[in-house]
């Protein structure tokens, strides 16, 4: 093949030589530089302007790319009411469009799916799934009854040539509705792109109505796909603004969540290609990933056991395509150059063109009546006066003679024509058939007449008061159409996810502190904590020195490492507890300080910098807790108190370059603990996750409250044993936990039982549940024993229905507080009755606590039950009924 080239080019040699305009060039010539530079320069602005005017940014007079309006013309010139192919509509557009029928059924398409202009027929695709329209033969479309009231009207278009010359094509449609803002548009030119997102049909409206009102208003997205979306950053559709879009995910249950609509312009199929890759990566834990879309979406996402679902959900909008950002950009061509304009100014300038071609319309609709009504009133003056029968009408000699006597006889009448009498309508005059004068009836055309100029009457009110008509134009359409178009996306702040905190601990970070390692993959080394693979790590040396590094398999760090562990960015909580030496022989410094942001890898110092400097005493406090110490000095003669104590509580906590407190100047032998302290940052907010049963501090689950360092959860569980833990992150509970909350040591509960050891008898008893470590039982330790109801109603009222032998008698209601006193949990309560029951149920309180202070003796003082509607029983149980 290379010889037969070869051969060619040396044949075709010669020629060029012999040829009288060919002459060898230098290609390094500066003309052929030049030459060549002015031809790209011409060359590239004029297929730079072609493309933004041309193909890929929309008008703004009617919000479509040339081929979008082309492929609408053609659909207006075929429609006959029925369906057509699409393969029959293609091949009329490349009438018009000289970019080929790919281009054109694919814009087509796109159309069809915004379900606005186009009624579609067949398989035209799936926005949700991505599925691809059948073959242009197979589907077929025809224009909508929207498309056909608002998009059309060949009296106010403005035409121009086809690009063959065979055919004419509009410049633009005479759209009267903000089409641009209601379809959306993304096109990509030279130089620059247009990204205007869909808005609601009604919403568009409405501000249409608000603006010629001269109100204000707003206009944010809305979406086929649906979903919720954050437009705290939308700035009104202008270049730098931003929206966030959300997929909706629910709960079927604590083990598997349902996306139920997407984020705009993703599918399906490229969500869950992204939540793949997200559990490829470790972010998420997911068993695994189901798709049972059809006419809606609906993936299901299985969770891994003991994974939180909320947690999860938090990840999927973190690491995947549940949450998009959408940078809009509204580029439009007005007057023929490209404009950037926010969305309100697109809707104005819509409006206006609306309101201007309903003038348009209003006026060619005048001028018809107008001709209308002329010529009505000159055939009934003809018909009337029996023009048409006179001599000299009769015996004319030419058309010229016979037009200029009519001309004569209707003189007299021009007062009531609306303008003057042409020869044209002499002639027109001439064309009425004999059976039409016969036919002709006074009254008729009197009425036909007096509706006319009532009509024109009408178009002058309108035009006098075009705004109000224009608004009444934006109202009928609404109602016509609006009710098919609901808001799909729902408008919403999102809160910001910090992908750290809700990425999957996925790794496990190790130290080799004599080789000054540390990272994910020195397993045989000495373990620090759980991590993901996104985390940061602080490391403190024993020199005061400290940096932050990102999670490695292996990374080098250095020797001398005191601390380590991951890093939280922006955390407040975590407070460094820390003494160091100023220098060998310098003064001893004691601070507290957090570290909420630092540049990754660069070193940091936490002592004044003096070399030989070091750190005698360091502890890190998740929650701000601040310890008592003792420090001990080397014995000196001329010290006399060797010994002392030092409360962390007492030094404030700082930034974390402050120098710090003077401890001491002498030499310090030693530093013990004495005691731990509590926090000094007031409350912590404890949330408890029920899918993992674990708590946490980042708002996952129930809301527990405000913790004080002693401070404590009561649990009670389904089968009535009850204990308090702490509030420590890394305490495990049980699966069948009934109530978790903060413990109240005062709380009176009430509880219905029936208890094994009374014959099944029901019993009610109040009680405070009592801050135990160790596991107890408030119902008994008959295990058969059953608990009907547990309130923590400060006044709960009881129904008993009875049933069996004793079903006739009425059920009865009463409170608890008056039932029996408050007493010890192991207590057994008082009995409520000795009849069969159907059923003992809790009801709603009817009276509130009273907010009033009492004394600390009428507090600690026994209730008197002396007035008490039920009395007790000698034996502490009382019989109601």
């Amino acid at each position: 093949m290379s010889e037969d080239i070869l051969d060619r080019e040396e044949t075709n040699t010669p020629e060029k030589e012999e040829h009288s305009d060919y002459k060898p060039v230098d290609q390094t010539d500066e003309n052929v530089k030049h030459q060549l530079s002015g031809m790209y320069q011409n060359w590239f602005l004029d297929y730079a302007s072609y493309v933004i005017l041309e193909r890929a940014v929309p008008h703004i007079n009617d919000g479509l790319k040339p081929v979008q309006r082309r492929i609408l013309h053609s659909m207006k010139r075929l429609d006959d009411g029925r369906y057509n192919k699409v393969a029959n509509i293609v091949g009329h557009t490349m009438q018009f469009h000289p970019h080929g029928d790919a281009s054109i059924g694919d814009a087509l398409v796109q159309l069809g799916q915004k379900e606005l202009l186009i009624d579609c027929q067949g398989n035209w695709g799936n926005i949700l799934t991505g599925d691809s329209a059948a073959a242009p033969r197979y589907i077929e479309a025809r224009l909508s009854k929207f498309a056909l009231d608002v998009v059309f009207n060949p009296k106010t278009t403005e035409w121009q040539a086809s690009y063959d010359g065979r055919n004419r094509e509009p410049v633009t449609l005479p759209v009267k509705f903000p089409l641009l803002l209601a379809q959306g548009v993304e096109g990509i030119a030279v130089g620059l792109s247009s990204k205007i997102l869909p808005h609601n049909f009604n919403e568009l409206c409405e501000a249409a109505i608000a603006y010629l009102h001269g109100e204000s208003f707003q206009l944010y997205p809305d979406f086929q796909t649906g979903g919720s979306i954050d437009v705290s950053r939308y700035n009104d559709g202008e270049r730098g603004g931003a929206v966030r879009v959300r997929a909706k995910i629910s709960k079927i249950d604590n083990k598997t969540l349902c996306i139920s609509e997407i984020p705009y312009g993703k599918t399906t199929s490229s969500l869950i290609d992204s939540i793949l890759k997200a559990i490829e990566k470790g972010k998420i834990k997911v068993r695994k990933v189901d798709d049972n879309t059809a006419g809606k979406v609906e993936i299901l996402v299985h969770l891994a056991p003991g994974v939180s679902s909320d947690k999860t959900l938090d990840a999927l909008y973190a690491f995947t395509d549940c949450e998009v950002s959408i940078s809009p950009n509204c580029c439009v061509i007005d007057n023929k150059k490209p404009h950037f304009l926010s969305v309100s100014d697109i809707l104005k300038k819509s409006v206006d063109n609306t309101l201007d071609l309903l003038r348009q319309e209003l006026n060619i609709q005048k001028g018809e009546t107008l001709e209308a009504l002329h010529f009505a009133s000159l055939e009934k003056i003809f018909i009337e006066e029996r023009i048409y029968k006179d001599k000299r009408f009769e015996q004319a000699e030419n058309m010229d003679a016979a037009c200029e006597h009519i001309d004569e006889r209707l003189t007299p009448f021009y007062p009531q024509f609306v303008r003057e009498v042409t020869k044209e309508d002499i002639l027109k005059l001439m064309e009425i058939k004999m059976a039409r004068i016969l036919k002709f009836n006074k009254d008729k055309a009197d009425e036909q007449i007096a509706r006319l100029k009532a009509e024109i009457e009408e178009i002058d009110n309108h035009l006098a008061h075009i705004t109000e008509y224009t608004i009444d134009w934006y109202r009928r359409i609404q109602e016509k159409y609006g009710k098919n178009y609901p808001r799909r996306t729902e408008i919403r702040n999102f809160d910001t996810i910090v992908a750290t905190k809700v990425a999957e601990a996925n790794e496990k970070l190790y130290i080799n502190r004599d080789e000054g390692f540390i990272g994910t993959g020195l397993k045989k080394d000495e373990f620090v904590c759980n991590c993901s693979d996104i985390d940061d790590v602080i490391i403190f040396y024993k020199d005061g020195k400290y940096k932050i590094v990102r999670i490695a398999d292996k990374l080098f760090v250095g020797k001398n490492i005191l601390y380590v562990n991951v890093f939280k960015k922006n955390d407040k909580r975590t407070i460094y507890n820390v003494i160091y030496r100023d220098g060998k022989d310098g003064f001893y410094y004691i601070k507290r300080f957090n570290i909420t942001s630092v540049v990754r890898d660069r070193e940091y110092n936490l002592t004044q910098g003096t070399l030989g400097s070091k750190i005698v005493y360091f502890t890190a406090n998740p929650n701000g807790e601040a310890e008592v110490i003792k420090v001990m000095l080397r014995p000196n003669p001329r010290i006399k108190k060797l010994v002392f104590e030092k409360d962390f509580s007492q030094v404030s906590i700082k930034g974390r370059q402050t120098i710090g407190t003077k401890l001491t100047r002498f030499e310090v032998h030693k530093i013990t603990l004495k005691h731990r302290g509590g926090s000094t940052l007031g409350g912590r907010k404890v949330w408890f996750d029920h899918d993992v049963l674990r708590l946490n501090y980042d708002g996952r689950g129930q809301f527990l409250g405000e913790f004080q360092s002693d401070e404590r959860i009561l649990v009670v569980l389904k089968n009535g044993e009850f204990y308090t833990t702490d509030f420590d992150l890394n305490n495990h509970y049980d699966a069948n936990i009934q109530i978790i909350e903060k413990f109240n040591p005062d709380k009176v509960w009430t509880a219905v039982i029936y208890d094994a050891d009374q014959q099944n008898y029901p019993y009610l008893k109040r009680f405070c549940f009592e801050p135990v470590i160790k596991r107890q039982n408030y119902i008994g330790e008959n295990k058969r024993s059953q608990l009907v109801f547990l309130s923590g109603e400060v006044y709960p009222r009881v129904k008993v229905v009875f049933g069996g032998e004793d079903s006739g008698k009425q059920p009865v209601e009463f409170e608890a507080a008056d039932f029996t006193i408050v007493r010890s949990f192991k207590a057994k309560g008082k009995r409520i009755t000795n009849f069969n029951t159907e059923s003992i149920e809790e009801l709603e309180p009817t009276r509130m606590p009273e907010p009033e202070e009492t004394t600390e003796e009428e507090s600690n003082a026994a209730p008197d039950n002396s007035e008490s509607e039920y009395p007790a029983e000698e034996n502490g149980q009382m019989n109601l009924f």
